[in-house]
């Protein structure tokens, strides 16, 4: 890759990636269209238009593999949309193949490695194989009166478009419409909105009249099912005026009948192009899919800056430290106002008020910057769906709702290998074949939905399929025989635990491993990835119904406001987004229930858990006399009491990391400043939630870091 600044560097692979994501995008909508029987052209024209300025974008910045792979690739969408190639199941998996190629150049591009790929190698050579022997179609259209300039202006695509309509019997229109030059971008754009309802606008170009210095009048050429006055009552208006294109009459033919017009549209009065006028140039665009060329405005039409999270990262510490001056400043305001300096305490707390309102401001408004749809990973899995599916030889319907919930983008990343495994382990051991299906009167191709939502401070994704369910028994079994659990053990399992035991590492009921699962390594890696991100997940499953995951995240990792508490001597913060509800803890409720302390209530029974004791925490002197409480922490269905001494109150945290030699030490998120020169452990929810009502196998190491 040619010389080029760290930044530009940076702004090339975000680039490169935004477009692979768009060919991802529209290479999905060709195959979900494709197989329902039609397609809209304009898809393939836009996969063209992404590979075409991917390969502009590669050549600008040096990148050859990319360029080189681009301009094959390009030839292959320049075969299809004129029309020279049909759209084929194979040749949709060679263009999904081309994208997971692009990715991992890039991939090689960013470390700046040079190497050969096998994929990219593959992948020439099908398009090699593809390419060979497309056939060249003429595309002259004589059937219609056309205007010859129109003719001779369009493009080879254009023509294509227009020879496809008229194969088709569609009617040719011309709309001529009247543009403020001010607002022709938008206005443009409007009607072609309106149009596509209707009908396909192949083309359009200036008519060389006006009516003012500030307006320009354009001819669309649209090609449509509907009839003339369907589509003046859809489109007409003051500026526009429909007409039908007639056919070339033979020499015996009748007259046809004049044009269909409304009142709305009768043509605006126009006056003749005089010598030395001005006109605006032509609004062209240009054969090979580039941007239209416009002189009227070097203007950007995009207001969006890309940012590196990690600056984002900076910033939220850097108010995370100033909500730590925050406190301070308040109990710099208290103690003056102790000390009998009544006025300037007021207006320190005014100063006070003022700073915390601006400084939350900024907080939300960084967090916001940080919020992206889910959307972008479910794309991708979208793809996984169709490769796997056609791997195993399966029809699988994926089904996607909420993909517009909004989450924070480092979690967001951390999510993808997660829902991979557990869309992989649902096509290969949940989704039946198709004969099983038959025969259990289940449709032959299978469903999995994929469903986010927030749900208060956290976020909801579901991923849940109607295949066969999960034999519990042969879980069971399973544990037994690798020696997780003791047979003795079984009938004392609750249901939700025997569900839980699919997450235990090697465990796998395939008896034989292949290239999608069954070496028992997918959701152990799924249960812990998830726990890293401050989340859990629940099963639910019924055997011949299908399988139901569900993940609870928080909605971000940044500032986050925390409950703080103390046990013993130790002071703690709690992330107030698994907080549902604090009460005084009155020791005479407490009961034991199959080795386990419980309180009732409202009713339910909640399992509690002692801080100190499960910390292992020495004692302090007034250990006998403080009065305790219990936090309720709730996570998706789980609930858990959390003993504790004292509560201080909420506070907005930076949760830092434990460094090198403890992050891996379960039940803590982290570490942050409390003011007063004070640091605490943050608590991790999930963990502590996982420990208490499944088990742990290392609590002895926990124990030690909180001593410690």
């Amino acid at each position: 890759m040619a010389e080029i600044s760290d930044k530009a560097r940076e702004e090339f692979f975000s680039e490169a990636q935004e477009i692979i994501e768009t060919l991802s995008r529209n290479l999905l909508a060709l195959d979900t269209a494709s197989r329902e029987g039609s397609y809209d052209p304009s898809l393939i024209n836009e996969a063209f238009r992404a590979v075409h300025t991917l390969k502009g974008l590669a050549g600008l910045f040096g990148a050859t593999r990319l360029g080189s792979m681009s301009h094959r690739l390009e030839d292959l969408l320049d075969a299809l949309r004129l029309g020279r190639m049909v759209l084929s199941a194979e040749t949709l998996d060679v263009l999904f193949s081309a994208v997971d190629a692009y990715n991992k150049v890039l991939e090689l591009e960013k470390a700046g490695i040079d190497q050969s790929l096998p994929e990219v190698d593959a992948l020439l050579g099908k398009l090699d194989r593809l390419g060979a022997g497309v056939p060249d179609r003429s595309s002259p259209v004589s059937e219609y009166e056309f205007d010859a300039g129109m003719l001779a202006v369009l493009t080879e695509y254009e023509e294509h478009r227009l020879k496809v309509n008229v194969e088709q019997r569609l009617s040719l229109y011309r709309l001529r419409v009247q543009f403020d030059l001010a607002t022709i971008d938008r206005a443009l754009e409007q009607i072609k909105e309106r149009a596509r309802l209707h009908g396909e606008i192949i083309t359009y170009l200036p008519t060389g009249e006006t009516t003012s210095a500030d307006s320009i009048e354009l001819d669309l050429l649209m090609a449509s099912k509907d009839t003339l006055a369907t589509l003046i009552g859809a489109l007409g208006a003051d500026n526009v005026v429909i007409e039908e294109i007639p056919r070339r009459r033979a020499p015996d033919a009748p007259a046809p009948r004049a044009p269909l017009q409304s009142n709305l549209a009768m043509p605006l009065p126009s006056a003749p192009v005089r010598a030395g006028d001005s006109m605006p140039p032509p609004v062209r665009e240009t054969d090979r899919g580039g941007p239209m060329e416009k002189e009227r405005s070097l203007r950007s039409l995009t207001q969006t800056v890309r940012v590196d999270i990690r600056k984002l990262d900076h910033l939220m510490n850097i108010v995370g430290e100033l909500a730590i001056v925050r406190g301070a400043f308040s109990r710099i305001a208290e103690r003056v106002r102790n000390d009998g300096q009544r006025q300037l305490a007021a207006e320190l707390m005014r100063l006070h008020r003022n700073f915390d309102r601006r400084l939350s401001e900024m907080q939300e408004g960084i967090l916001e910057v940080r919020m992206v749809p889910l959307g972008q990973v479910f794309e991708r899995l979208a793809r996984v769906v169709r490769q796997i599916s056609r791997e195993l030889h399966k029809e699988i319907r994926l089904v996607i709702t909420g993909a517009e919930t909004e989450i924070d983008k480092l979690i967001v990343e951390e999510l993808s290998d997660p829902l991979m495994h557990m869309i992989r382990n649902a096509i290969d051991h949940g989704i039946e074949s198709a004969e099983r299906r038959a025969q259990v009167g289940k449709p032959n191709a299978g469903t999995i939905a994929l469903n986010a939502y927030q749900k208060g401070n956290h976020v909801m994704i579901e991923v849940e399929d109607d295949g066969r369910g999960i034999d519990e028994s042969a879980i069971v079994e399973r544990a037994v025989q690798l020696g997780k659990l003791e047979r003795a053990d079984v009938g004392e399992l609750a249901r939700e635990e025997i569900l839980g035991l699919i997450f235990l590492p090697g465990l796998s009921t395939r008896q034989s491993a292949d290239d999608v699962s069954g070496r028992g390594v997918g959701m152990d890696i799924v249960k812990t990835n998830i726990g890293k991100l401050g989340g859990v997940i629940d099963v639910h499953s019924e055997v011949g119904i299908g399988t139901k995951m569900t993940i609870t995240l928080p909605i971000t990792l940044a500032i986050v406001s925390a409950l703080i508490v103390r046990a013993e001597a130790q002071v703690f913060a709690l992330p107030l987004a698994s907080v549902s509800e604090a009460l005084s803890l009155d020791e005479a409720s407490v009961r034991v229930l199959d080795g386990r302390e419980v309180v009732t209530l409202r009713g339910s029974t909640l399992p509690i858990c002692r801080l100190s004791r499960l910390l292992n925490l020495e004692r302090a002197q007034d250990s006998l006399t403080r009065q305790g409480f219990v936090v309720v922490v709730a996570l998706g269905s789980r609930r858990l009491g959390l003993a504790v001494d004292h509560l201080y109150g909420q506070q907005d945290i930076v949760i830092k990391p434990l460094g090198r030699s403890l992050r891996n030490v379960r039940g803590f998120a982290g570490a942050t400043e409390l003011g007063d020169q004070r640091v605490g452990l943050v608590l991790d929810a999930a963990a502590l939630i996982e420990e208490m009502l499944v088990g742990s196998e290392q609590p002895r190491e926990r124990a030690g870091v909180a001593h410690g």
